[in-house]
């Protein structure tokens, strides 16, 4: 199906709105700033940035199931007030109140981001069903650039008017580009699917499914290699040789491959098949984390933008691979369910961060990318007939 004239602007809405979702990537040059203003512990930090993350996989499901029955516009425009509130909530949060700043910024920030997240991914893959993966990707390139865009922010806004001033203009930005951004989603016309042809499954029947535990315990593994470390960033790129006031590069860096990630991974899995390429994902976690574990100097920079693309490059096929095995009826819903799996990673890795010593995390980061790559290893099509996970999904 050739994406009709509204294409090309629901990607660009996509895009837009997605360019402000990627807090958890940039949250190391948050974590300081917060810390001295709010007279936060370093695991109370770490908790903030853990509720986050926990609670966008938690609002993925929620956000989603709200999508499908809605339509993609008004879940986009109750993620943008969420995540805008929040940043104007965590503003007036008072120092020393830990929980408040929980309950006031990371769930509504983190379930924000989860309700936008659904209503973009469902809406670009439903404009082109051909080509879902290269879709996905050009909505996540702007997730990717995130990092860099709010690493800037900060250090501009933050660094002269504090981290207060900081958060409530972004939730100023937030409720205006989002708020826009959502107003250009709808669904394409629905079209007939052919006799005999259909696999959608509605999300009762997809929970019942071993390819469900697979992917979600998937989704969970990828996560460790990178969250068991960027929240710290900037303090580990320090002790490795990094220049105090240079070490926010490693966050700009590792955002500019997490969006390379995002487009070229997806994109060739609609050439080589979702599961050759989440093959290589785990893989390049895997080997990803055992260079962050050795490297010094900028060397380490590179080894975290080697876990950033394929960490992003993982998050960016996992929508299209859900689709291939569900069907994109449920879309929205099956995704946000999928993503319970974010949840589960974000509250391992901060457990693995408070317990274990760095040597230690290391190792822990390259045995999930292990165990990763054996739970895509076992998920299989629900049909025997020629399917887009193990062979080529071009576009016809």
């Amino acid at each position: 199906m050739k994406p009709g004239g509204r294409g090309p602007w629901i990607l660009a809405a996509g895009a837009a709105v997605q360019l402000l979702t990627g807090i958890p990537a940039a949250w190391g040059i948050f974590q300081r700033p917060v810390m001295e203003e709010y007279a936060f512990s370093r695991g109370q930090a770490i908790l903030s940035f853990a509720i986050l993350v926990a609670g966008y996989g938690v609002g993925c499901a929620i956000g989603g199931l709200f999508q499908d029955k809605h339509g993609p516009r008004p879940a986009a425009w109750i993620g943008a007030a969420l995540m805008g509130g929040g940043f104007l909530a965590g503003a007036a949060v008072p120092r020393s109140n830990a929980p408040l700043f929980l309950l006031a910024f990371s769930l509504p920030v983190g379930m924000g981001g989860a309700f936008l997240a659904p209503a973009v991914l469902a809406c670009a893959q439903k404009w082109y069903a051909g080509r879902k993966g290269w879709a996905t990707g050009v909505t996540g390139v702007a997730m990717g650039l995130s990092g860099a865009f709010l690493t800037a922010f900060v250090r501009l806004v933050g660094g002269r008017w504090g981290i207060r001033i900081c958060l409530a203009a972004l939730g100023v930005v937030v409720l205006v580009i989002c708020g826009a951004g959502a107003s250009v989603l709808q669904d394409p016309p629905q079209k007939a699917a052919p006799a005999g042809k259909s696999t959608d499954l509605a999300p009762r029947q997809m929970l019942r499914t071993r390819q469900y535990r697979l992917c979600v315990a998937a989704v969970a593994l990828s996560a460790p290699p990178v969250l068991l470390f960027s929240p710290e960033l900037l303090h580990i790129a320090a002790e490795r040789g990094i220049p105090e006031d240079a070490a926010p590069w490693c966050v700009v860096i590792g955002s500019a491959a997490s969006a390379a990630g995002r487009l070229l991974c997806p994109a060739l899995s609609d050439r080589l098949g979702r599961k050759p390429v989440l093959y290589a994902i785990y893989l390049g976690l895997g080997a990803g984390s055992a260079l962050f574990a050795f490297a010094g100097g900028w060397w380490l920079a590179g080894a975290y933008a080697l876990l950033t693309f394929f960490y992003s490059g993982g998050a960016a096929v996992q929508p299209s691979l859900n689709t291939d095995l569900f069907g994109l009826t449920h879309a929205g819903v099956n995704y946000g369910f999928i993503a319970l799996g974010m949840s589960g990673g974000s509250l391992l890795s901060y457990a693995g961060s408070q317990l274990l010593p760095l040597g230690l995390r290391h190792w822990a980061a390259g045995i999930s990318a292990a165990a990763g790559l054996v739970c895509v290893a076992f998920v299989k099509p629900l049909d025997k007939g020629p399917s887009a996970v193990e062979k080529s999904g071009k576009s016809r």
